[in-house]
């Protein structure tokens, strides 16, 4: 029996230096018959970011970096989310519920395993 794709749609904010913070539109996918350890966070622009479950869900509780991507909380309802590329970096704002409920519909697909 394989295990069921995920997709939500959250909506986030772009964090940049000027006055008002431009939404944007995440699909949070998680294919476990791909990798039954990562997320995708994918884009309209076509850009997508694959990174470790672990790192999300850990994120959401206390700072931490895997590779190009970091993840921290932003007061009790936010969460930040930073993406390093050679061109920069992309920081977005994300209100913790959306994902949280992401990470529980992946953990009904495929529980955590322990090594």
């Amino acid at each position: 029996m394989s295990a069921a794709s995920v997709e939500d749609h959250a909506w986030a904010r772009i964090v940049t230096d000027a006055p008002q913070h431009r939404p944007v539109r995440v699909a949070l996918c998680y294919e476990p018959a791909d990798d039954p350890g990562a997320v995708r966070f994918s884009f309209a622009s076509g850009r997508d970011w694959t990174f470790p479950r672990e790192v999300l869900e850990t994120g959401l509780r206390s700072p931490v970096r895997e590779g190009d991507v970091e993840v921290w909380p932003c007061g009790r309802a936010q969460a930040v989310v930073e993406f390093h590329t050679a061109d920069g970096v992309d920081v977005l704002q994300f209100d913790t519920r959306a994902l949280t409920r992401f990470l529980t519909h992946t953990y009904a697909a495929v529980p955590t395993t322990t090594s």
